[in-house]
Formats: structure tokens, sequence, C-alpha cells
């Protein structure tokens, strides 16, 4: 945690407080040069009655005024306080794939990282969609609610593993299922954006899943990642990447991952959707961010997020008492009625 959310304010008031203090040592200078010239020491302290502690005062009260203020400004923070937002949003479920095909290298760097380089740019532009992650095998497990907080979206994103899911396979139809759920309580057009290389173990439990897709009002979007001609799967890699050991099947064979496009586009197009073939991050993300547009939007409250309290209050309220108090003081203490007296004597 900062102290202050804006501490670049305090080399500001440094900057203000050394030309103010040169401009009083100035002034003292001359003040002194004249006075020199014009009176006598003791005949000036006696006009002007001494009165050099009451101006040191008033030059302290200016100079903490000044610092209170910038600290204000500076914006001291401490103490957590809950914020929640409203708006209308768009709603959308993001399911990856995660895997052991999604290890191959046929996209570079694979097609796992290369799903999360381009979801990490996707989640910067859509700014009015509350979205949710989803990642899925043969089973599917929610990885972060629907939000509309776009740092714990691209945490979540980050951390995404092949292989890091407990039960091998690939099913289309789990995050299908699990998206429906997650977005029954929002009305009109919805989004469900999946990332994989289309390979289903499960192809019989689909028709099922695309009909709660429809009832849902749940437009799937489909991102086919890898090429058909297929790539290897890597096992155990060294420090640097290098591929040791490629996947075997349960004979022994040489596991080849191919990307299916029929079963992605034909999902895809059952929902009214579109399906995407991965190129780049960049054009992909545009492409998923132009197929979004027209979902429906609802009122509901932006995800609740703790910040610090701003407490600039305590230091501005500082600040202007001392400056009212340097106002307030005389430059010169008056002289009571006696010490009058005892003069003209």
């Amino acid at each position: 945690m900062q102290l202050f959310e804006q501490p670049v304010y305090f080399l500001y008031a440094l900057a203000v407080l050394a030309l103010l203090g040169l401009v009083f040592w100035l002034g003292g200078k001359i003040k002194r040069h004249i006075t020199d010239a014009l009176f006598a020491p003791a005949a000036f302290a006696r006009l002007t009655g001494g009165g050099d502690k009451l101006h040191t005062a008033k030059n302290i009260l200016l100079f903490c005024g000044i610092l209170l203020a910038f600290a204000a400004l500076a914006r001291p923070q401490w103490g957590l306080e809950i914020v929640r937002a409203e708006g209308d949003f768009a709603q959308a479920v993001i399911a990856v794939d995660v895997s052991a095909s999604m290890r191959a290298r046929d996209v570079h760097p694979d097609r796992l990282d290369s799903a999360k380089n381009m979801l990490r740019m996707l989640i910067s532009h859509l700014q009015d969609e509350r979205i949710g992650l989803i990642a899925f095998t043969s089973k599917a497990y929610i990885q972060c609610p629907i939000t509309t907080d776009e740092d714990a979206l691209k945490y979540f994103i980050s951390s995404l593993q092949a292989d890091m899911l407990p039960v091998p396979g690939t099913s289309l139809a789990a995050p299908v299922k699990l998206a429906a759920h997650m977005l029954a309580k929002y009305p009109g057009k919805k989004a469900l954006i999946i990332l994989t290389d289309g390979e289903d173990h499960s192809p019989e439990e689909l028709k099922e899943a695309q009909d709660i897709a429809q009832q849902e009002g749940i437009r799937i979007i489909a991102i086919g990642i890898g090429t058909t001609q297929g790539e290897l799967i890597p096992q155990r890699t060294d420090v640097s990447g290098k591929v040791l050991e490629y996947k075997k099947d349960r004979e022994g064979k040489t596991v080849v991952s191919k990307l299916d496009e029929q079963s992605l586009a034909a999902l895809a197009a059952a929902t009214q959707g579109v399906y995407i073939k991965y190129t780049t991050p960049a054009q992909v993300a545009v492409k998923v961010e132009e197929s979004v547009k027209d979902l429906d939007r609802s009122r509901s409250a932006a995800s609740s997020r703790a910040r610090y309290k701003n407490r600039y209050q305590i230091p501005l309220f500082a600040a202007v008492l001392c400056l009212l108090v340097w106002l307030a003081l005389p430059y010169r203490a008056r002289k009571s009625p006696e010490a009058n007296n005892e003069e003209k004597r």
C-alpha cells in the first residue's frame, strides 16, 4: 500500500517552499540593509517593539500551511472501503481449452499461450461487457465469475496452464452447459467465446448442449486454434523449452493433434454464432469484438472492489487552520499601556 496516492506533489511542495524561503531570505536581507542605513539597532527595536518571535511564528505557520496543502493534494490514504458501481453491460463467458493438446506448437509459441495472448488483448477492449472465465477439458470449471474487473480477468487468464485440471480429454458440451448456467440469470442475447482445437471426445453430448445454448439465448463464438495438418504434443521439455518427449497413447503411438474446424463451425452455426480461425492475436480480437457488439445489455451492478480511503480532508483542514491563524496574528505584539508610559519617561 502507498500511504500517498500522488506523492509527486511533495516534490512540488519542496520547490514552492524553497522558492518562498529564498524570497523571505532576500527580503530579510534587504530589510536589514535599509534599517541599518536609517536607524541605530536599538532605536529600530524600540520603534517596532521587537516582535521577532511573533514574526518567526507567522513564518512557521505559513510554511506548515503550504506543506499541509500539498500533502492534501498528494491524497493520503489508509483503511479500506468497498466501492460498487452500476451500468449497462452485455454478458459473455470465455471458455478456454486447457487439455494436453493445447501444448502443440503448430502456432507460436503454442496453442494455449497464443489463446492467452489474444484474450489479454480482447479483455482490454471489452469495456462494456461483464465477462466470466471457464477452463475445460472433459469437464468445465469456473476460473473467474462474471465480472467487470479487468485486472482479475487478466490474472486468471495468465494462470491458465495445459493439464491444470484433474480430468483428461476434451468435451465441447461441458463448457457450453456451464456457461448456460452462469448466464441464465441475464436476459436477452449473451455470448460464449470458446478457444479450442476442436477435438471432442464426447460428441454425443453436443446436441443437448446446443439446445441448452439456444434456449438461453447464447451465441457461440468458436475460435479454432491449430492447423488441420496437426502437430505432435510435447509431454516433457527442458528448462530452455526444448522438447524431450512427445505424448503417446495407450498403445505407445505418438499422438498427433489436429484442428477440427468442422465441429467448431457446426457448433457456432447451431446458435447463430460465428467460427473464427486463429491467425494473430490482434486480428482475432477485432473479429470477436465485432461479434459481440449487438448483444443485449442489462442494468446491473459492476463487481465490488476494495480501495483505500482517501484522507485528504485531514491535512486540508490542518492547512486551512494554519493559514487562518497566520492571517489572524499581527506582525508584532501590541505594547501594553504601562510599556508605553515607561518609554515616554
